[in-house]
């Protein structure tokens, strides 16, 4: 019996990144990777929203994948999982920054001075062509660490053969609460400087605690029974680090150290990507032709949102074309048709659909 509350985490997880993404694009607080600032304003109050979502949005997709692997392997084998997650999640994110993705990296590198030093400092074209093609990078960084993930879960498989899984069905609530404190010791190490996103232990602990903990009905059934208390610790903890961290501290960068290292953001990312699952396990478990295309589109959403984000900050933001409200309104939208226009046309063409999309033979929703 299919898990709808699954679907209905990843697709609207997705939108909040979309979402997220158009605030990161022009916040206030000097976060870089965007365009930075457009208005007039010392303080954006609505740039609070980037840190009440982020320590949790991209954890609960990595307790999503987990759980989908679990589910994915007790029907099939461990060399057809491994083939299909090299093909959706290997692929695009290697192949598909060549075929496509070198784009994003074009415009991404164009929003700063990239170009201009680079070409001051004698870069010869070729290494200057490799350097926007790993800017394209953007957005798969996800799908680089969950095909890493799930290479490394097949092996810890070979090691514990099943073991692990009966002990994580009788997972008791308080422990589950109590897991916060290895997701905050993972959080101190194997973190990559400059490219903060790459947490390669951070995300794991999810992705583990996905697979080896959440896949079980027993314990889906007990978080259940306690979703809104839940559900209540995840908005108090995140409203708290957002208080803190962009009001106390007046926009304290929460994507680097010291912020993503601390105690409060491993309980955000913890029990914020609790309240969201369990939330939706009690309380989203359904489906309808609407939440069925979002969930069909939600890969497409998010592989090509950003592209359609930042064009508009090229191309209308950052020359000023466009008063700021224009370029916010521009670009939630741009996003959502970037993201399911480019889909549409990328699935239907063979050898894109596989190398940007990692879709077979037989195309997809």
């Amino acid at each position: 019996m299919r898990k709808y509350y699954l679907d209905n985490v990843r697709w609207m997880t997705v939108v909040i990144v979309v979402f997220y993404h158009v605030l990161y694009m022009y916040n206030a607080e000097g976060i870089l990777g965007g365009a930075g600032r457009i208005t007039n304003l010392s303080v954006q109050p609505y740039d609070a929203f980037m840190y009440f979502v982020y320590p949790w949005f991209m954890p609960v997709l990595f307790i999503t994948a987990g759980i989908s692997s679990k589910l994915y392997l007790d029907r099939h084998t461990e060399k057809e999982f491994f083939k299909a997650r090299t093909l959706k999640l290997l692929v695009p994110s290697t192949v598909g920054l060549f075929a496509f993705q070198f784009i994003q990296g074009y415009v991404s590198m164009s929003l700063g001075p990239a170009f201009t030093e680079l070409g001051a400092a004698g870069v010869p074209k070729p290494v200057l062509f490799l350097i926007m093609v790993a800017s394209g990078s953007g957005v798969l960084w996800f799908m680089h660490l969950l095909w890493v993930y799930s290479a490394v879960l097949i092996f810890i498989r070979k090691i514990e053969k099943g073991r692990l899984l009966k002990i994580g069905e009788k997972t008791p609530l308080w422990m589950i609460a109590a897991f916060f404190l290895p997701v905050w010791g993972a959080g101190q190490v194997l973190n990559t400087p400059i490219i903060t996103v790459y947490r390669v232990s951070f995300y794991f602990v999810f992705f583990v605690l996905g697979y080896y903990v959440f896949s079980g009905d027993e314990v889906t059934e007990k978080l259940k029974r306690a979703a809104v208390p839940l559900i209540l610790a995840g908005v108090l903890l995140c409203t708290v680090f957002t208080v803190l961290n962009f009001g106390i501290r007046g926009g304290a960068n929460y994507a680097d150290k010291p912020v993503n290292r601390g105690v409060l953001y491993a309980a955000c990312a913890w029990f914020g990507s609790l309240a969201m699952l369990v939330g939706m396990a009690r309380f989203g478990d359904f489906s309808s032709s609407f939440t069925g295309w979002m969930s069909r589109k939600s890969f497409g959403l998010y592989v090509f949102h950003y592209l359609g984000i930042s064009s508009v900050a090229l191309l209308f933001a950052k020359p000023g074309l466009l008063p700021p409200a224009a370029c916010y309104l521009l670009s939630l939208v741009m996003g959502f048709v970037f993201g399911y226009g480019l889909y549409e046309i990328i699935s239907r063409i063979p050898f894109m659909r596989w190398a940007v999309l990692g879709i077979g033979k037989k195309k997809e929703g």
